[in-house]
């Protein structure tokens, strides 16, 4: 279906085919080049990342972590119901057991109470999400993980450039994940980033995404050979997703501000028209800034998202429903059968997103604004 008004369109700064083609003169195509320098400088500038390694995929960083962290059968890692696959998958794909918690009454994010109500100590892992670019409530997610010598490993994927309090995102956990897949703010395709925090965890995180081998010794003149010494994988991202985006993170706060202002725009229409006294908007808790991810939506039922999407596609306009709650899954079910989590629910049947992208105009912004609330006059 064609739409006057798609959800997504990345960001291009114009310079992504410049650096690919500059990537492929210095013939230097399979990562740890001149661009993936670049693009770690920049990244450590945006957010102060100690030690960080750019990965094919977010979930490709989620999994090295996993690695990183020796979670193995018995251990429990708890996660957010209401996330993407990868964020469960990866450790579950170690043979732990995913023990899944609610999400907060006013948003998506994981409620530390309901952390609490599944803490124990076979606890190994608590994986936090920052959804939307809005991080998590990580003090109390912190002193959770301290009561049972848990570790932390922040899925920051859609939280590139939020802060909490006065940290970055992705410098709270011990080991944080990000995603530059094309719906993220700034892109490469697919691509991810692994940080750690932990300086335990610095050398084996080298060795493991180059396949268990200690071949970052080799290269940095530490020994005169490499090998095998670890377990590990392919998780070390291509200099030509690197040189795209390089491009990007070079106009990371252009990218930044204009969809901020693009965010505020929305809330500021829609509040005004008195959308938020009948549906919940989007909002930023005190302890979070807002890198203007997402723009989302609660709807009173599923029956009304379902009439609302439609309503807006009549219109030429894309909006989305997104996570389906990962307890109530086949898989997710069998990993924790019976529970219930009422929150996680209510996000999977009723919230939606709006587009948000760098060239959305403001008489686009005001287009969606106006068929939202010509939706609310017709029903």
């Amino acid at each position: 279906m064609d739409f006057r008004i798609g959800f997504n369109k990345p960001y291009l700064s114009g310079n992504e085919i410049r650096n690919i083609a500059e990537a492929v003169s210095l013939c230097q195509l399979s990562g740890d080049g001149v661009f993936t320098t670049r693009s770690l400088l920049k990244l450590q500038e945006i957010s102060n990342f100690r030690n960080s390694y750019l990965m094919p995929s977010c979930t490709a960083a989620l999994e090295a972590a996993a690695l990183l962290l020796n979670v193995k059968e018995g251990d429990e890692v708890i996660v957010p119901s209401y996330t993407f696959v990868s964020t469960a998958n990866a450790f579950a794909l170690r043979g732990a057991k995913i023990i899944f918690a609610d999400s907060g009454k006013d948003h998506p994010n994981i409620d530390p109470t309901a952390i609490a109500s599944v803490l124990t100590e076979r606890t190994k892992v608590i994986v936090p999400v920052h959804y939307a670019g809005t991080i998590a409530d990580m003090d109390e997610i912190r002193s959770l993980a301290n009561q049972v010598g848990a570790y932390v490993v922040e899925d920051a994927a859609q939280a590139l450039g939020s802060f909490y309090k006065t940290k970055a995102a992705g410098t709270l956990g011990d080991i944080a994940a990000f995603s530059f897949h094309e719906t993220k703010n700034v892109t490469c395709g697919e691509g991810g980033l692994l940080v750690v925090n932990d300086d335990r965890f610095t050398r084996r995180a080298a060795v493991i995404r180059d396949k268990g081998t200690n071949r970052s010794d080799f290269r940095s003149g530490k020994t005169d050979r490499y090998t095998w010494v670890d377990i590990g994988s392919s998780y070390t991202a291509g200099e030509l997703a690197a040189a795209f985006l390089c491009a990007q993170l070079e106009n990371f706060e252009t990218i930044q501000n204009r969809r901020i202002a693009i965010w505020n725009r929305y809330n500021e229409q829609l509040h005004a028209a008195g959308i938020g006294n009948r549906w919940q908007l989007a909002h930023i808790p005190d302890h979070s800034t807002n890198n203007a991810h997402m723009f989302w939506m609660i709807t009173e039922s599923k029956t009304d998202r379902d009439r609302f999407i439609r309503w807006m596609q009549q219109e030429g306009i894309q909006v989305l429903f997104h996570y389906q709650p990962l307890h109530s899954s086949p898989f997710g079910m069998q990993q924790s059968p019976g529970i219930v989590l009422p929150n996680a629910q209510r996000y999977g049947d009723t919230l939606v997103r709006l587009p948000l992208f760098y060239e959305l105009s403001d008489d686009g912004v005001d287009l969606i604004c106006d068929a939202i609330i010509r939706y609310f006059k017709s029903n």
